[in-house]
């Protein structure tokens, strides 16, 4: 399980990339790069990182299901996730 205050940065950084989405990209568009260093760092899209929901666990993210894979593999095993099922053969 991840650190609080990882998670707590993670919402951070999110909630601060969509406070300057707006200012960011009409920046961009009219090509002053300089006065994009004003903007604070951790308002860059590229500085997010997915984690999972659950565990706030880094690597091994399932986009499509926003959990880790380790908690993917436990829930589909219970039956936790719809459609999902374990293949044998």
């Amino acid at each position: 399980m991840a650190k609080e205050s990882m998670k707590a940065r993670e919402v951070k950084r999110a909630a601060m990339c969509a406070k300057y989405a707006a200012k960011r990209k009409k920046l961009i568009e009219a090509g002053q790069y300089d006065a994009l260093q004003n903007i604070p760092k951790n308002a860059s899209p590229v500085r997010l990182h997915n984690r999972c929901k659950l565990t706030g666990r880094p690597k091994g993210y399932m986009r499509q299901f926003g959990i880790s894979r380790i908690q993917f593999r436990e829930m589909a095993s219970k039956g936790l996730i719809p459609g999902v099922k374990k293949a044998s053969w």
